[in-house]
């Protein structure tokens, strides 16, 4: 058996679960010691959990109190490179949402976290809808904070594999479809180029199109003005392209070699495979799998304070990273620590 301290330096990888207040235990961790946090609280008036606890507060507002306390901790214990990943759903008062976890957000950006992203989490499909005067819901926000904004992410990691060009009968085909005779056709047919950018765009097109061959450029796309909508911003003032398309006529767009990343919409299903006793929430393996990979290091440490059965840990033992998840039931750590024991059949410290 480890204590805290003990447990973040040394080599063991086996999770370590901790039973009771996630404020009081978060408060006895050295500052900055996690690389990673991923976590799903308990949703505001959603479930009678064991033990009580945070969700069964009288107003949306004394719940984001509470919870906003813990998030505070969690600042002061994850590393400056480290990342924060927020699953939190929402809930309806006399029929209106209360934007539950759009105030909690707003309310750590102005405490000092930056919000990379917020990732939807498409369900795909959800619970049978009994309202007949409203829509049904599949997706909850997964926030990724920061805090800093230079920190830890392995884009390579979770990457996509990448779609590639094709070269037949000595003809660049992008993955797209789109091949290098048909951007020297529109160049030589545009009206927007002058004979100099027409000539200084075949020269450059010639140019990626022998880097495609070779290998060197696993694919690409090409702007021309007019012929194409520039991405991003038509605004010089506001886009580089913009202003390189202005005064050049054109400019390319590369493929990272390594794939594509992510986008900000995840489809996963919610069905709970694991057949867990007892804890309903759907908290999905898939959901942790990119966070993990992308934000937390080989040899880095996951923490989640509201652990449940384990989904969190499970996944960083499954990664080869140490965690520490903290739950206020003992019944959800022990049935944690049997689904960890049975699918890794080693030893896993409890405190």
């Amino acid at each position: 058996m480890y204590g805290i301290t003990e447990y973040l330096v040394n080599q063991d990888i086996n999770p370590m679960f901790l039973v009771g207040n996630a404020l009081n235990i978060l408060k006895q961790f050295p500052a900055e010691s996690v690389d990673c946090c991923i976590t799903s609280p308990p949703y505001w008036q959603k479930r009678q959990y064991e033990n009580g606890g945070i969700g069964l507060e009288d107003s949306p507002e004394s719940f984001i109190d509470n919870l906003f306390a813990i998030i505070a901790e969690i600042h002061r214990v994850l590393k400056p490179t480290g990342s924060f990943w927020l699953n939190i759903g929402d809930s309806y008062v006399n029929k209106s949402l209360q934007c539950i976890p759009w105030r909690i957000a707003i309310r750590m950006i102005d405490y000092g976290w930056i919000l990379r992203n917020n990732i939807i989490w498409n369900k795909q499909k959800g619970a049978l809808n009994p309202q007949k005067d409203r829509f049904g819901s599949i997706y909850e926000d997964f926030f990724f904070f920061v805090k800093q904004e230079k920190y830890y992410f392995d884009s390579d990691s979770v990457r996509s594999t990448p779609r590639k060009a094709i070269v037949r009968n000595g003809t660049v085909i992008s993955a797209t479809g789109v091949t290098g005779v048909s951007y020297k056709r529109k160049i030589e047919l545009s009206t927007n180029l002058t004979p100099e950018e027409k000539k200084n765009a075949l020269v450059a097109l010639e140019i990626v199109l022998n880097k495609v061959k070779t290998g060197e450029v696993s694919d690409f796309r090409m702007i021309i003005r007019n012929e194409q909508r520039t991405t991003h911003s038509d605004s010089i003032k506001l886009s580089g392209r913009a202003k390189e398309l202005k005064e050049k006529g054109y400019y390319f767009l590369f493929y990272n070699p390594n794939g594509t990343l992510p986008t900000d919409v995840w489809e996963i299903l919610p069905e709970d495979s694991q057949k867990r006793k007892l804890h309903f929430a759907p908290y999905p393996e898939d959901l942790c799998i990119i966070p993990i990979k992308s934000t937390c290091p080989d040899n880095g440490i996951v923490l989640d304070p509201f652990c449940g059965t384990g989904t969190t840990m499970k996944v960083a033992r499954q990664l080869n990273r140490k965690s520490i998840g903290i739950d206020l039931s003992e019944e959800y750590v022990n049935l944690a620590k049997d689904r960890l024991c049975h699918a890794f059949q080693s030893c896993l410290h409890f405190l």
